[in-house]
């Protein structure tokens, strides 16, 4: 049964926070040194953890893979003048998030999983937080099926999870946009 006040904890046992150049961040290709992990299991949600940042195991045969039985959001924690971390609206998220899980025939994370474990991620990692102006550390909290099977249906199991990386200005440089009106 979910405890999200009783967070799992497991701190890194090797940073890679060296590998981090501020001034030369591109979008989505370094991970900070941890990530949320909880499971839907038997109609609840499981205790969550925080956990090192790594893959993940699933079935060939997940749902997810298969029917794209999948959700996530975006959000952002930005370096204040002071040297604190402030989150971007991560009320707004969670709502967001919720709605594609009930338009994906998903459960709703709980708002108490999803706000204490992003507050407990976003302060073990808070040194991945860039100062550079523009800058922040980009939140993905995400949602899969985890059922290993074939067949039209929601899954009964899913996987929630957050991870963080730390970005530059999205736009920083010039960018070409293709419009279609037929595709």
């Amino acid at each position: 049964m979910l405890d999200t006040f009783a967070l799992d904890i497991q701190p890194t046992t090797t940073s890679r926070l060296a590998e981090l150049d501020p001034n030369n961040m591109v979008f989505g290709q370094l991970f900070a040194d941890h990530m949320l992990a909880a499971e839907y299991v038997d109609g609840a949600w499981q205790s969550a953890r925080i956990v090192p940042y790594g893959p993940l195991q699933i079935s060939p045969a997940t749902s997810a893979l298969h029917y794209g039985q999948a959700i996530f959001e975006g959000g952002k924690a930005y370096r204040q003048a002071d040297g604190g971390v402030a989150l971007f609206r991560p009320d707004a998220n969670w709502q967001r998030l919720n709605a594609s899980a009930a338009r994906m025939a998903m459960p709703a994370v709980p708002e108490e999983l999803y706000m204490h474990g992003l507050q407990e991620l976003v302060k073990l990692d808070a040194a991945w937080v860039p100062g550079v102006p523009g800058s922040s550390l980009y939140l993905r909290p995400f949602m899969f099926a985890t059922d290993g099977f074939l067949g039209v249906r929601p899954s009964a199991g899913y996987h929630f999870g957050i991870i963080t990386c730390p970005v530059a200005a999205f736009f920083n440089q010039p960018l070409r946009v293709r419009f279609e009106q037929q595709y």
